[in-house]
């Protein structure tokens, strides 16, 4: 509930402070006495555009605020809001103010700097607007669903549609990681072809530098062949080698040892057999290697094939080694597999989300139901309320449509509207007329009085082209509507403002060469009404009478 509006310095209005009550607030006054500067400082408190224009003339700046308790049962979600923005939140209560300067616009809420972006989720918590041109909460498809839900009590199924649909969000977000996880039929090719190439090929670590090393050999065996020929000559074949050389140093120091002391010239022997004995050992590797020698064209072309292909491979691969050829095959054999797994995920996620959907699509269907059934109530309860205030023969229909399931179930839900025979039922949002359209608002929110949790109810000219017993029939509609939410409203006709709790006048004067706007509250509204029945003493008297049979007091 808004307690207190405060103005400084806007616009017309150089000082102004109102202090709303709970029930119903009139504001009245004559056409230009400032009643829409007052709606323009309501509504920049809860983020409407504004710039230094807004500045009264000669001034530095414009300040407006206003203080807000907020209602117990509301509570909880303003608290949550304001934790989520970091904002202090105590004893239920609440500040907003906008500052203008001629270089910008600050806003704070309980003194603390915020965004236009926070004023405005405020206001969609605290205050609904009802004015001509205006974004009307109540003309949102979302918002007419949500409060024919709030109407027919379907808080229980909607908490189980919104479980059972963030269960499928869940699946799907499961379904979205696997998928990129998972590989096409293009990356599948691609790793059979490397596993495929590799296997086919079967390379043995470190095997390009052992061929390289045969290729060597066979490429230049009739050289190899002749240096091994010479070496095993020199080693031990030939005449003079020197393994015979060698018997003869042995010899030589067997004789030696007559001379110079066994001892002495064992050690001496020995190392002559050693190297006798290793001579012996290099002849033969040097045999052997004479022997892998092949003097055939044919095995050097297969040496050439096949490091040529080792080499065409790592190239293809841009690897460097054999090694690093196999693991990339066993990579590709791991992903290949993993693709095997994610094929039975994909299979028990459409399973799973089978499940979910027809469960979902359950629950949805008896939302439905509750709907339909209760739109017809809201309906009838809405004509009967719009026959009062002067709809005679108009028509309402609730037009249902298929949406795609979601949280909130599978309706899409707008209301159609003629006012008058003869008129095409249009949706909310495309009533031309400002008045129809206020007065429509008017019935449904006495409907919903009980399902709306917004506090404040603000309502621009309601009564704007109506007159006579609709006009007593919108007061005493306003008037009950103030019993479930606090009602701010401008009115013109004197049936609807004798009705109210608070009774606001606006006046605009000249002082001192200038004109300002004030607005005071009214102990006694008789005079008021009966200016706004036309003025005189005959409007004055049934402006006293109206008044007094409303209060119950007998003139």
């Amino acid at each position: 509930m808004i307690d207190f509006l405060a103005i400084k310095d806007f616009v017309l209005i150089p000082d102004g402070d109102m202090e709303f009550v709970p029930g119903f607030n009139v504001i009245t006054g004559e056409s230009g006495a400032g009643k829409s500067i007052l709606m323009s400082a309501l509504s920049l408190l809860f983020g409407a555009r504004c710039d230094k224009s807004s500045i009264r003339t000669g001034c530095d700046n414009a300040l407006v605020s206003c203080g807000i308790t907020i209602p117990e049962d509301l509570t909880p979600k303003v608290a949550a809001f304001f934790a989520e923005q970091d904002l202090p939140f105590e004893d239920g209560s609440i500040t907003i103010k906008r500052k203008i300067t001629a270089s910008a616009v600050r806003n704070f809420v309980n003194d603390t700097p915020v965004s236009v972006k926070v004023l405005t989720e405020l206001g969609a918590m605290l205050i609904d607007f009802h004015r001509a041109n205006g974004q009307l909460v109540l003309l949102e498809p979302a918002r007419q669903l949500e409060l024919l839900d709030r109407f027919a009590g379907a808080g229980e199924l909607l908490e189980k549609c919104a479980t059972i649909f963030e269960k499928l969000v869940a699946l799907r977000k499961s379904r979205a990681e696997l998928e990129k996880s998972s590989i096409d039929d293009v990356e599948r090719e691609e790793l059979q072809k490397k596993i495929a190439d590799i296997e086919n090929l079967a390379p043995a670590p470190n095997e390009e530098s052992e061929l390289e090393s045969r290729y060597r050999i066979v490429a230049n065996a009739r050289e190899v062949l002749q240096l091994c020929g010479r070496i095993g000559n020199m080693l031990s074949e030939g005449d003079g080698s020197i393994v015979d050389q060698l018997g003869e140093v042995h010899h030589a120091f067997g004789e030696l040892s007559r001379f110079a002391g066994d001892e002495s010239v064992e050690e001496l022997t020995g190392f002559c057999d050693s190297i006798q004995e290793n001579c012996a050992i290099l002849a033969r590797k040097v045999d052997d290697l004479a022997g892998q020698v092949e003097l055939d064209q044919e095995a050097l072309i297969a040496l050439e094939s096949r490091i040529h292909d080792i080499r065409s491979i790592k190239r293809r691969y841009k690897l460097n080694t054999e090694e690093e050829l196999l693991a990339l095959a066993e990579a590709a054999r791991e992903r290949l597999a993993q693709f095997g797994d994610v094929d039975r995920r994909r299979s028990e996620l459409d399973r799973q989300e089978k499940e979910i959907l027809k469960e979902l699509d359950v629950v949805a269907g008896e939302l439905s139901t509750l709907r339909r059934q209760a739109a017809e109530k809201l309906i009838a309860m809405v004509k009967e309320n719009l026959y009062d205030i002067g709809f005679k023969d108009c028509r309402l229909q609730a037009v249902f449509s298929d949406a795609e399931i979601s949280a909130k179930g599978k309706d899409h839900l707008e209301f159609f509207f003629s006012a008058n025979p003869g008129e095409a039922l249009l949706p909310l949002h495309k009533i031309v007329s400002s008045g129809e359209l206020s007065r429509f608002m008017l019935a449904l929110k006495c409907v919903l009085a009980d399902a709306d949790d917004i506090p404040t109810v603000v309502f621009d000219e309601i009564d704007m082209n109506i007159g006579g017993i609709s006009a007593g029939k919108v007061g005493d509609k306003l008037h009950e509507l103030a019993k479930n939410h606090q009602i701010i409203s401008i009115s013109h006709l004197a049936q609807v403002a004798s009705r109210a709790d608070a009774h606001f006048v606006v006046a605009k004067r000249s002082i001192s060469g200038r004109t300002v706007s004030e607005v005071a509250k009214v102990v006694d509204p008789v005079p008021e009404l009966g200016r706004m029945l036309g003025g005189g003493d005959s409007a004055l008297r049934h402006a006293s009478e109206l008044y007094a049979s409303l209060k119950g007091e007998n003139i």
